[in-house]
C-alpha cells in the first residue's frame, strides 16, 4: 500500500494547485491514501473550514495541522465535529478536536497521529510521552505520525523512538525539504521535513521581500504570501498494510 503525504500547503492558490495535481501524482504513485499538512492552508494564515473541506473535496483522506491549527476560532466546531482534520493530540484534554484517528478500509486500517514538538515551540504535554499514550489506544498496524516541530534534533530523535513502534516519522513545519529520507531498523519510514507545497520564489511561501526587509531592519512586517510559480513536495511511503512494516519511502518534488 502506498500512501503519499504531502508537505505544509501555503495559501489557497497552493490549495488550488494541489488539487489541480493530486489526481496525477495518485495515478503515478498508486497512492490509497493521500494525507496533506494544512494548517497554513488560508489565506493569511491558519487553517478555515473553507480551506479544509476545499482540502477534503480535492481528494485528501486526512488533514494534520500543528503551532497554527486556532489562528482562525471558526475552527473550533469544525475541529470538534470531524474525525479526519487533526490538531496536535500534546494539546490538553479539553482542547477541542481530536490528535490522531484511524480510517477503516474492511480489510486492514490506517491510524494517523499529529503531534507537535515542545523544543522552540509551545508548552505542552511532551510528545515522547503523549504518543506512548496513543499507541496504547491505536489498533491500526500501520500508523503514520505527523510531527510537526522546529528542532530537527527532536525530530530525529523522535523517529528513533518509535522506530519499529509505527510506519512512518514523518516531519513538518520548517517548510524545506531535508534529503535525510530513510526507513529507520528496516521497519519505520522517516523524514526531518517533508517540505513546503508553495511557490518556490518566496522565503517559506512569502514574499522574500518582506523578509529581508524585516531580518536587515527588524521592523515588524505583515507577510503576504509569494506570487510564481507553484511546486508541491512531499513523500511517497510503501507500507505492508498486514505487518505496518514500511518497506521504502521516496520524496516528492514537483
Amino acid at each position: 500500500m502506498n500512501i503519499l503525504f504531502i508537505g505544509d500547503v501555503v495559501g489557497q492558490k497552493s490549495c488550488a494547485n494541489l488539487r489541480d495535481k493530486l489526481p496525477m501524482l495518485k495515478r503515478e504513485y498508486d497512492a490509497k491514501i493521500v494525507i496533506v499538512n494544512g494548517e497554513n492552508s488560508a489565506d493569511g494564515n491558519g487553517i478555515t473550514p473553507v480551506t479544509a473541506r476545499f482540502l477534503l473535496d480535492s481528494g485528501v483522506d486526512v488533514v494534520t495541522t500543528g503551532n497554527h491549527c486556532f489562528k482562525r476560532r471558526e475552527m473550533d466546531a469544525f475541529y470538534e465535529e470531524s474525525d479526519i482534520v487533526l490538531r496536535p493530540a500534546n494539546f490538553p484534554d479539553e482542547v477541542v478536536g481530536k490528535g490522531f484517528t484511524e480510517l477503516d478500509f474492511c480489510s486492514y486500517s490506517v491510524a494517523v497521529v499529529n503531534l507537535l514538538g515542545t523544543v522552540f515551540m509551545q508548552n505542552l504535554e511532551n510528545p515522547f510521552r503523549c504518543i506512548d499514550r496513543i499507541l496504547g489506544q491505536i489498533h491500526s498496524k500501520t500508523i503514520i505520525v505527523d510531527f510537526h516541530a522546529e528542532a530537527t534534533s527532536e525530530k530525529k530523535a523522535m523517529g528513533y523512538y518509535l522506530a519499529g513502534r509505527v510506519s512512518a516519522v514523518l516531519g513538518t513545519h520548517t517548510h524545506i525539504q531535508t534529503a535525510d529520507e530513510e526507513v529507520i531498523d528496516g521497519k519505520t519510514g522517516y523524514i526531518t521535513d517533508v517540505g513546503m507545497t508553495g511557490v518556490l520564489d518566496s522565503v517559506l511561501g512569502i514574499k522574500k521581500e518582506i523578509i529581508i526587509n524585516n531580518m536587515i531592519t527588524g521592523y515588524p512586517q505583515r507577510y503576504e504570501y509569494a506570487e510564481g510559480q507553484p511546486y508541491i513536495c512531499g513523500v511517497v511511503i510503501s507500507v505492508d498494510e498486514k505487518t505496518g512494516i514500511c518497506n521504502s519511502i521516496k520524496r516528492i518534488k514537483c
